[in-house]
């Protein structure tokens, strides 16, 4: 197969908005010797995405930036020292290329993709191939190109992280992605989901979630967790906002409970006082960037073994339309995950 000497690939002159992405064509070289060349299929979009296209997230991004972190494709080329993956291999990319265990370093941090790194909003890009994940055979790409942000990140804080998510646990889950539900509902867990869209919790509901409640007709939803836990208070919150929303998480969970903070919609709010809920009711409180290419891995077995799991995609846009792909995003009417269809169906 002979390989293209150009690609196409979006970039941001500057930040601002996801209106200043512009696509250009850039040179294709081979491999290195460790590198593999991956033909981009489906590249999915996430709320950190329009956080770093605004310039609201936080960290440096190098001049001229690719956006977007979670792709899957297809290998195409390998370097001369490369022997675990050959040219058809289904591949992702772990967010962060170099995060392959639990370590984390600043090395390991300026790897992430779509920030501190270049990402995936290409047409063909080369990794290293200690990156790359085999994707479960039961997925299109576009379905595993939603996994390696939002998926790994619900993986680790409900089954790949210290403390396992268990048959009996009651899971508060902000938010109606779908993955946290899927790890909970798998493990046993009762489920309650919130929305500020009736029609979003109604896919919660067909999802498994046992109840769930509309914040905006119900503002005081912890109050309401705590009657549906007949009092006791949840054994775990996936909080994906921030501190606008911590409070009432802390109200929300047991004694000895657990919050998982894995996201920060609401931006820079002021902050909450963690230290003295964190003391009086012994939670524990971790905050979750992501995971590694083992979890990624471990993940994936997971999936292949409930083959009858698949992501919900809502929409797909094509490549020239990536634009109006993150416009659609930005309007949060979108129930699952926002695609881009990178290479055109064979």
């Amino acid at each position: 197969m002979s390989l293209p000497t150009t690609a196409r690939e979006y970039s941001y002159p500057q930040l601002g908005s996801f209106e200043n992405l512009v696509v250009r064509d850039v040179p294709l070289n081979p491999p290195k010797a460790t590198q593999v060349l991956v033909k981009v299929h489906a590249v999915s979009l996430q709320v950190r995405d329009l956080m770093i296209s605004s310039g609201q997230y936080p960290g440096s991004t190098p001049p001229n930036l690719v956006p977007c972190s979670d792709m899957a494709g297809e290998v195409v080329a390998v370097g001369e020292s490369v022997t675990e993956w050959a040219p058809g291999d289904r591949v992702c990319a772990n967010f962060m290329l170099d995060k392959l265990h639990d370590e984390q370093t600043d090395q390991i941090n300026d790897s992430a993709l779509g920030g501190a790194a270049h990402g995936v909003l290409v047409e063909y890009r080369t990794f290293p191939a200690h990156s790359l994940v085999r994707i479960p055979g039961h997925l299109s790409y576009e379905e595993a190109s939603t996994l390696p942000c939002a998926a790994v990140t619900a993986y680790s804080a409900l089954v790949g992280g210290y403390e396992q998510v268990k048959a009996g646990d009651t899971v508060l889950i902000q938010g109606t992605g779908g993955v946290s539900m899927y790890f909970a509902v798998a493990s046993g867990a009762t489920c309650i989901v919130l929305s500020s869209s009736d029609e979003k919790l109604k896919v919660a509901t067909r999802l498994g979630a046992a109840h769930v409640i509309n914040y905006r007709t119900t503002p005081e939803w912890a109050d309401e967790a705590r009657r549906l836990t007949h009092g006791r208070g949840v054994d775990r919150v996936v909080e994906v906002v921030g501190n606008a929303t911590l409070a009432r998480s802390f109200a929300a969970v047991r004694y000895g409970g657990s919050i998982d903070i894995i996201g920060l919609l609401s931006g820079m709010a002021p902050p909450v006082d963690i230290i003295t809920h964190a003391i009086f009711k012994q939670l524990k409180i971790r905050g979750i960037y992501v995971g590694s290419v083992a979890q990624f891995k471990a993940m994936n077995r997971l999936l292949a073994a409930h083959a009858a799991t698949r992501p919900i995609v809502d929409r797909v846009f094509p490549f020239e339309e990536a634009p109006a792909a993150f416009a659609y995003m930005a309007r949060q009417e979108h129930v699952g995950k926002v695609v881009i269809r990178v290479a055109a169906a064979e």
